[in-house]
């Protein structure tokens, strides 16, 4: 049988750089009778986190029993350093953000303070992995209340166009905004 006594533990931020979900993973080895979130704070800056819940518990074949965290880092701060990837891990923290992302309004710990439509269409394509509507989008989030207006506009790209009507989170503390949904990509249908 395999000796538990040893317990890492990971943490896994992503955040949206550069039009696509990136990933930082760090293990850390926790002390003897260290609580996981003095070990979670040694693996990753909590405090620049926008958002951090436990992702799993596991033990590998070593024997090590690991604690993983998912983290959040919103648009303009920079991801931690990580260590050599764990795909699993990866892999499993982006299907719960992309789940997360249907039912509740975790988008605020990816997206800038204020934002435009267009700006929070590229973060909710960057983390979900396909395209989606910014007409649709903004009509969902503010019938849900997830979103608000404020004061002023963007000023026109290179391309032209009018000013862009700038939006925030109307909160920025993780809150189920429609347990009962789920965004799909498009084409794909519900089983029922």
């Amino acid at each position: 049988m395999a000796d538990s006594s040893h317990h890492a533990v990971i943490a896994v931020v992503l955040g949206v750089r550069e039009g696509r979900l990136a990933a930082s993973l760090r293990r850390v080895d926790r002390a003897p009778a260290e609580a996981l979130d003095a070990a979670l704070a040694r693996a990753a800056d909590v405090d620049a986190l926008a958002y951090v819940e436990q992702l799993d518990t596991r033990l590998l074949d070593d024997g090590t029993l690991v604690t993983s965290y998912l983290g959040l880092v919103p648009a303009g701060r920079e991801l931690p350093h990580g260590d050599a990837a764990d795909d699993d891990l990866v892999r499993a923290a982006r299907a719960r953000l992309r789940a997360k992302l249907s039912y509740t309004n975790v988008g605020f710990a990816l997206a800038p303070e204020t934002f435009t439509i267009s700006e929070l269409r590229e973060v909710y394509v960057a983390a979900l992995g396909y395209d989606v509507s910014a007409t649709n989008l903004q009509r969902v989030l503010v019938r849900r209340g997830v979103l608000e207006r404020v004061e002023g506009r963007r000023a026109p790209g290179r391309s032209g166009g009018r000013p862009a009507a700038l939006f925030r989170f109307a909160s920025r503390r993780l809150e189920i905004t429609d347990e009962f949904a789920a965004l799909r990509p498009p084409g794909s249908r519900a089983s029922g």
